[in-house]
């Protein structure tokens, strides 16, 4: 059976309610009932751990029967499991649910199979619409349901010829202000801010998330300093609203397995070149966000150092995603070329 463009308009919807769903142990995930003329009954969404599945929010709206012979449009395939809630593909079976359209399917070994279970149940499913958007959206989630480790965002700003100081050691600022709006923005919708300890010495970096007037924004960010120098006791990152965590080990897996112990799914790079590259070296790298100011600085002052490319047929492949021009300068948005490193479906 197709898709209809009824259905597909429906995903789209439920992606918009997904988003609303708060980010973290659980994934983002929206839904819509659909009546068998194409009308919308209902509507639903996670609104966080311990709350209604969407499936289950969408369907307590509707009185017992109404949803007999509905479509349900869901962002995520249905969980075939109990924990806090029952499982999804129950409730819809029971609410006499006769077609189910989903965007991805559930990649945790507990969950999955929903849609065995539908299909068992003479529920007609249709995977895969809207597909790229969904995991768009759950890309930090599935990466670690994936890789078992926090999604690694790694920024860096640099000069048109790669430098990301002047010889001198100086930085501040190769981007403008309308680029650093955007990364303070995009600070704040990361669980840790990573930098490394010669970062924190040479600039003492708040590592906060900060609006143009310099207020702190509703979400902050964990300060995370990896290194084995000493922070001095009046460093910025100390007025931090979050404690600073500091670790001296260079295991840089062993870091993201604490941190993801410690429930942060979204990890912000952001700590000069010896820990950037060191990130990009161990292929730790769900995506990259490059700030290129237009000026020329020459140099040793590289925004990248070593990460193991000894020859071009070992060089890391990117996949461009966007190119965003922020004032006078450009943002390039990639994820490696490699599905091998992606926290992908």
């Amino acid at each position: 059976m197709t898709v209809s463009e009824t259905e597909r308009r429906a995903m789209a919807r439920a992606l918009e309610l997904a988003a609303r769903g708060p980010r973290g142990v659980n994934p983002q995930v929206g839904a819509i009932l659909l009546s068998p003329s194409g009308d919308i009954l209902a509507e639903g969404w996670h609104h966080g751990a311990g709350t209604a599945h969407a499936e289950v929010d969408a369907l307590s709206k509707l009185t017992p029967g109404a949803a007999h012979g509905a479509t349900a449009v869901v962002t995520l395939e249905p969980c075939n499991h109990t924990g806090r809630t029952g499982p999804c593909a129950a409730a819809l079976i029971d609410a006499g649910v006769a077609r189910v359209v989903y965007a991805l399917p559930d990649p945790t070994p507990v969950a999955r199979g929903g849609a065995d279970r539908l299909r068992s149940a003479g529920v007609s499913v249709e995977p895969g619409v809207l597909a790229d958007e969904a995991r768009d959206l759950l890309r930090s989630w599935t990466t670690v349901q994936r890789l078992g480790r926090p999604h690694v965002t790694l920024k860096w700003a640099q000069s048109i010829d790669g430098r990301a100081a002047a010889a001198d050691g100086t930085s501040q600022w190769i981007t403008g202000p309308d680029a650093r709006a955007d990364v303070h923005e995009r600070r704040a919708q990361a669980d840790a801010i990573v930098a490394g300890t010669g970062t924190v010495l040479a600039d003492d970096p708040a590592l906060t998330a900060r609006a143009a007037d310099g207020s702190l924004l509703a979400h902050q960010p964990r300060p995370v300093v990896i290194g084995s120098a000493e922070i001095p006791a009046d460093a910025a990152v100390r007025r931090h609203p979050i404690t600073l965590q500091q670790f001296r080990t260079r295991d840089l897996g062993a870091v993201l397995a604490r941190l993801r112990a410690d429930g942060v799914h979204r990890v912000f790079v952001e700590g000069g070149p010896t820990l950037q590259s060191a990130f990009l070296r161990e292929g730790l790298v769900d995506e990259l966000l490059v700030y290129l100011g237009p000026v020329l600085l020459g140099g040793p002052g590289l925004a990248v150092g070593d990460i193991a490319v000894p020859t071009i047929a070992d060089a890391h492949r990117l996949d461009i995603r966007d190119v965003h021009r922020l004032g006078a300068d450009v943002l390039l948005v990639a994820r490696p070329a490699s599905p091998a490193q992606q926290g992908d479906l």
